[in-house]
Order: structure tokens, then sequence, then C-alpha cells
């Protein structure tokens, strides 16, 4: 899951990034309503946490862009303003969730969790291929019925594998989705992250490496794979 963390107040936006990064949920921070646009324009959120009363277009306007441009990105208005009528106009702007300063990290997290879970659903809760059945929202991951205990990187690295339900995946797009724009483009946390991963997996290999392109959930481990390999 990727997120946007609209909100002007550096302190509480650092914290709030580096908690939800603990959680294995990459996130972005924009300080002003402009900056939110251009990144929302730029990469792809999941969900955007929005302040109300930021600098530049408040955070009701964007949250109206948002809206408008169809993009269907959850909005989740997290703000000190906690009277009943702003609660109101905030649900009529579009928001899909409304949190009040101050706040747990821990239900912040459940809240994110729960809209991406209804975003997603198009798709089952539980996702199963090859063997595999990874739960996202209990964070559990089974192969063959085996449990299989995964780092939070790990986790989010296979649920952007699974999602892609065998198709192929570039460490680029890893990268962004499992980590955030703060990651360094030439770094080899993919490469290595996946090797890992492969091990905690177990053979016969179940992440098939595509040279040149990416990696991608095999479905059918064990065989040789058509322009590409295993390492």
């Amino acid at each position: 899951m990727r997120v946007l963390i609209v909100e002007d107040e550096p302190y509480m936006a650092t914290a709030i990034r580096d908690g939800l990064r603990l959680e294995a949920i990459a996130a972005d921070i924009a300080g002003d309503g402009d900056t939110a646009l251009e990144l929302l324009s730029i990469n792809a959120y999941d969900i955007a946490v929005l302040d109300r009363d930021i600098p530049g277009l408040s955070g009701d306007q964007v949250a109206e862009r948002i809206v408008a441009s169809g993009s269907g990105i959850p909005i989740l208005m997290l703000t000190a303003a906690d009277r009943l009528d702003d609660k109101v106009s905030g649900f009529e702007l579009g928001a899909d969730d409304y949190l009040t300063k101050p706040f747990a990290l821990r239900e912040l997290v459940m809240r994110l969790r729960a809209l991406d879970r209804r975003r997603a659903h198009h798709r089952p809760p539980v996702r199963t291929i090859a063997g595999l059945r990874l739960d996202p929202f209990r964070r559990e991951v089974y192969r063959d019925g085996r449990y299989v205990g995964l780092t939070r990187k790990q986790f989010a690295v296979l649920e952007v594998l699974v999602a892609a339900e065998g198709g192929v995946v570039s460490a680029e797009d890893l990268l962004e989705r499992a980590w955030d724009e703060n990651a360094d483009p030439f770094t080899n946390a993919v490469r290595i992250t996946v090797s890992a991963l492969r091990k905690r997996l177990g053979e016969p290999w179940i992440i098939a490496t595509v040279a040149g392109v990416g990696y991608r959930i095999d479905t059918a481990p064990g065989t040789k794979d058509e322009g590409g390999e295993r390492e």
C-alpha cells in the first residue's frame, strides 16, 4: 500500500510517515495543497490522508480535485476539526473516513487497511495463487498450508507480486509500491528482499526472475521459466 500524507506540520507528518513505514505502508509527504496535487499526478497512491487546514489549496479543495479526477482514491481526512458539522462537510466533499487529532497511530493504520480492503472490493480479500495464500488484513502468508513468517518489507513485496496474478513486475515498480519516493533508485534493496523472500517461501522457488524485466509469481514452480530464470 502507498499513501500520500498531506500535512503542513513537519513533525506530525514525519511521525506519521515513519510509523506507517514500520507497518510496511509506503508513505510520501506533501506540505501544501499544490504539492499534493503534483504528487497525485505523478505517483499512483492507494489512499490520500488529508489535513483540511493546509497552505495553498486547502484540504477540502484537494479532496474535490481527487473526486473530480475519477481516480477513485479513498480519502481519509485527518484534522483537528472535530465538530459534527465539520465531519458532515468532510463526508459531503467526498471523504471516505474521518479521524480527528489527537489520534493513535494504530487506529490510523487499521483505518487505512480497512479503506484499502474496501477499495479492492473487486478482488477477494484473501489472495491465492500457485499454492500461496496471502491474507492482507491478518498479514499472514501460507504456502501449501504451511505458515510462512515474513518481515514487513518481504510481505509488502510479496503482496505486490501476488496482486499481479502471475504478471511481471519490474524492480522499479516494486520499489515504488513497496518502498516510497525517498528510496534510492540505484539501491539493490529489491534484489536482496526478493532473494530473502524466495528462501523464506522455500523450494521449489515460486518467484521467477524474468531477465532484464523483473519478477513474477511462477504459477508452475519447478519448471523452467520461458525467457526467465530463477536465482
